[in-house]
């Protein structure tokens, strides 16, 4: 057998082996997925008319309107909330001796790391339908945003999941426990919370704006927002692409060191 065909079965099996685990034990899934549904529910319904009126520009509450502002940043917070499952599982492999067993056998080493990223991916794409749905259940529409804006709205949400989750891989491999880990990836989750998500990057004070303009998330959702919404996305869609590989090689690499440094 070929060196890539044996990578290719071993990153297969390891992708079946970590959807049986989510699937076994959905619970820490649930509760990652459960925070950007709440938050969804909780802005729309009771801070809506609030910050409707504060975007409008004073024109009255408009709760669709902010439906329609608020959700490209939760899809996008939905996979920051996934991933921390990813550097858990990543963690709890490393201390619990699977590793060491997998050493043992004639299997391809990097398909350890390559079936986390997988299936983190396939998850974050479903939690991400999911809180799609819940999203186009409270009003939520997309109707001018055409096939191919949706097609690469897609594609945006794997690279940027995919680029996540390498960095998530990296932060389980160097966290002594399943603890450690999720509190690692904690920034995942928090930093959706500093960006445009919520409300306009203008509308903050000015010391706080730079935090928001430069990080990963505002580009990916202002970029996600123009694509939905068919509006304009101006340099956001270069800034947003540029992130999400620079974040993907700088997880890899970092992964790829951690990792064959301790399984060496």
């Amino acid at each position: 057998m070929s060196s890539l065909s044996l990578a290719v079965r071993d990153s297969s099996t390891m992708l079946r082996r970590n959807l049986l685990h989510a699937r076994r034990y959905p619970s820490l899934t649930l509760n990652l997925l459960l925070t950007p549904i709440v938050l969804l529910l909780l802005f729309v319904y009771i801070f809506g008319d609030a910050m409707s009126s504060a975007i409008g520009g004073g024109d009255g509450p408009d709760r669709s309107a902010y439906i329609a502002y608020v959700v490209p940043g939760l899809l996008l917070m939905t996979i920051g909330s996934t991933v921390v499952g990813t550097a858990v599982s990543v963690s709890n492999d490393m201390t619990e001796g699977i590793i060491a067993r997998f050493r043992t056998m004639a299997i391809h080493r990097p398909s350890v790391l390559i079936g986390h990223v997988l299936g983190s991916v396939l998850q974050s794409v479903m939690s991400v339908v999911l809180v799609g749905v819940v999203a186009v259940a409270i009003g939520f529409r997309s109707v001018d945003a055409t096939a191919l804006e949706w097609l690469a709205a897609f594609g945006l949400l794997v690279l940027f999941a995919t680029a996540l989750t390498w960095i998530a891989v990296g932060m389980g491999l160097v966290s002594p426990n399943a603890e450690a880990a999720s509190n690692n990836a904690m920034p995942l989750i928090l930093l959706p919370l500093l960006s445009s998500a919520f409300t306009p990057v203008g509308s903050m004070p000015g010391w706080f704006r730079p935090i928001a303009e430069y990080q990963p998330f505002t580009p990916a959702i202002e970029t996600l927002r123009g694509l939905l919404l068919g509006s304009e996305i101006g340099a956001d869609g270069w800034l947003a692409v540029a992130w999400c590989l620079g974040l993907a090689v700088l997880g890899y690499f970092w992964s790829a060191a951690t990792y064959g440094r301790d399984t060496g």
